[in-house]
């Protein structure tokens, strides 16, 4: 007699399985920084003694013990939503009543979509608003008023809705039409969903929410052209974002793609930093573009996305993938969005098992980065920004070799600005 378990309740357990060492590993890499940013508060390292003072450094690990103790909490959070979603029957729930309401088709697929995403961001909402009124506020970062931010959560849903309906929309109807090779087009659906975006963010969508002047300090904005044409990049104009409103922290950045390229600057980084430092972080932003690390990610992004609905392909044909997770799948009508919306849950707790990958990659085109800046301004320039932006944005110099192999995409303090000591031209 067979007394093997349905394939349903495999998958179930499966699934407790990954939800549960995901999130003991989270715990447990999260603790261990807390622990370790603790131990190391009250002395600053030998390396940053003549540039951080021990207020600043103990500053910077409170903010680094508060962030990620918040995060241990989002966590803890998410994980309660998704067996909300799932095992407690929520989705499921929430397909019948639409089901009822709406009846079987594409309007009630796409409603299922936009009314979990809704539900969702209200569910985030408590922890969202505590991270910038209570922990951003507390650590001096925070600038945004509540109708700022909520302007910019009904701006943001908006924005939402307006993109990404429509292209759920055009995937959910695949589904259905396209036969067994619907991943293929939902694919090639989402790479041109992509590149259009590349090109619509940076005149559409970012001036929805910042300001974008064109760089008005003439001294500058005659050095950043030198460097961009020393370095053979090409952009539609150089901009002064007013990041002022909203956030302390202060940045820079490429935006777009083709000729929508941008270099943005934001004000808080203007205040902060000289004119040499400010042409080293630029430097190193087109170091990026240099190494073709966008592309190459771009790429990336589209083989594991090309893969990932190969694999929703396949799985969305099982029944057991759908009761295993506490969803009645029809057997008549379309599946479409309860397979999307599953596996959309489901994925993302392999995540914290392949971040070391990822995060060792991400750091390696960091080091290359500031090898290019170095090339084009100078380590000393490059390490007095460094040391400015980690100290005014309250970085923790003593972060867990354990934390940082898995959540780090930038090199740790000491390790980054160690690699700029080159010979003759110290910081």
């Amino acid at each position: 007699m067979d007394t093997a378990p349905p394939a349903h309740l495999l998958w179930t357990w499966t699934f407790v399985a990954l939800l549960v060492a995901s999130l003991l590993l989270r715990g447990w890499l999260y603790a261990r920084q807390i622990r370790h940013v603790a131990r190391h508060r009250n002395r600053v390292p030998a390396a940053f003694a003549p540039h951080v003072s021990a207020e600043q450094h103990a500053k910077a690990a409170a903010y680094s013990i508060d962030k990620t103790r918040l995060a241990l909490t989002e966590a803890v959070w998410s994980a309660a939503i998704l067996v909300g979603w799932t095992l407690l029957g929520g989705l499921d729930r929430l397909n019948q009543a639409l089901l009822q309401w709406l009846g079987d088709g594409l309007p009630q697929q796409v409603a299922l979509v936009a009314a979990f995403f809704a539900i969702g961001a209200l569910l985030e909402l408590p922890l969202a608003w505590w991270r910038t009124f209570r922990l951003e506020a507390a650590h001096g970062f925070n600038q945004m008023t509540l109708g700022l931010w909520v302007a910019d959560g009904l701006k943001g849903a908006a924005v939402a809705a307006a993109l990404g309906l429509p292209l759920a929309a055009l995937v959910l109807w695949l589904y259905d039409a396209a036969g067994r090779t619907w991943w293929l087009w939902a694919w090639l659906a989402w790479m041109a969903f992509n590149a259009t975006l590349l090109l619509l963010y940076p005149r559409a969508i970012a001036p929805l929410f910042n300001r974008f002047e064109p760089l008005a300090d003439t001294h500058l904005r005659e050095r950043v052209k030198s460097l961009l044409a020393r370095c053979g990049f090409r952009a539609a104009g150089v901009y002064v974002m007013d990041g002022s409103r909203r956030s302390a922290h202060a940045n820079a950045y490429f935006t777009g793609f083709g000729p929508a390229k941008r270099v943005v600057l934001f004000d808080t980084l203007l205040q902060r930093l000289e004119a040499a430092q400010i042409d080293a972080v630029l430097a190193h932003e087109l170091g990026h573009a240099h190494h073709r690390h966008v592309l190459k990610r771009l790429v990336w992004m589209g083989l594991g996305s090309g893969a990932a609905l190969a694999l929703l392909g396949l799985l969305s044909q099982q029944l057991w993938f759908y009761f295993g997770l506490g969803v009645t799948p029809s057997l008549t009508g379309s599946n479409a969005a309860l397979a999307l919306l599953l596996f959309g849950m489901v994925l993302p707790l392999a995540g914290v098992f392949v971040a070391p990958l990822f995060s060792a990659l991400s750091r390696r085109d960091e080091y290359q980065a500031d090898r290019y800046a170095v090339q084009q301004t100078g380590a000393r320039a490059l390490a007095g920004a460094l040391l400015t932006l980690y100290r005014d944005n309250a970085s923790t110099l003593t972060p867990d070799p354990w934390f940082v192999r898995f959540f780090y995409s930038h090199p740790p303090a000491a390790d980054r600005l160690a690699r700029l000591d080159l010979p003759g031209e110290r910081a």
